[in-house]
């Protein structure tokens, strides 16, 4: 079993995050389990990237919006995903107003070679871990109906169905949370 060790992007890891965010978009779950296309995201200047791993990074600043966090096995990246902080004001997921500061996991990906070896579990624990220290009580996320798969991980790391869903251009996405404070 690979010994899975979970931390921030670092700000000049751009290249790894892109090319990490090209390989998910290609896995054959991309349809239900992401927002944006391979083609789409293919076409985005360095510059995109190169902000993404700056904004989800510990150089982000003292009161950050997001953290990119990454698992990885010796020097090789095996899973992702994305906190992002939604301040008052802001538009959620299906585009809603948001009313209370609130804190939102996001483009979660483990790769096939290390489904299964604790990856999902661990880079969670620490989405737990970071926004508990943002001073907010509860994490949440978005699962398409039809990835099962993915919804049993989610379950599994302490996640639970809320009764909340949106309709987006991919299908209903069912809203789940967890405790963490």
């Amino acid at each position: 079993m690979p010994e899975i060790a979970v931390r921030a992007v670092r700000p000049g890891e751009w290249r790894q995050l892109r090319d990490f965010r090209l390989e998910a978009l290609q896995d054959p779950d991309a349809g239900v389990a992401f927002l944006t296309r391979y083609e789409v995201a293919a076409a985005q200047p360095d510059e995109l990237w190169q902000q993404r791993a700056l904004d989800g990074s510990e150089d982000a600043g003292r009161r950050p919006r997001q953290r990119a966090l990454v698992a990885v096995d010796g020097d090789s990246w095996v899973g992702g995903l994305t906190v992002i902080i939604r301040r008052i004001g802001d538009r959620g997921l299906s585009g809603h107003v948001v009313t209370a500061r609130q804190a939102e996991v996001v483009g979660v990906y483990v790769a096939p070679r290390a489904r299964g070896g604790g990856a999902v579990q661990a880079l969670l624990d620490a989405a737990a871990a970071w926004t508990a220290g943002q001073n907010l009580a509860e994490l949440q996320l978005f699962v398409h109906e039809a990835n099962a798969r993915a919804r049993r991980a989610y379950e599994k790391a302490g996640f639970t169905l809320t009764g909340d869903s949106v309709v987006l251009s991919a299908g209903r996405e069912l809203r789940m949370a967890r405790t963490v404070a």
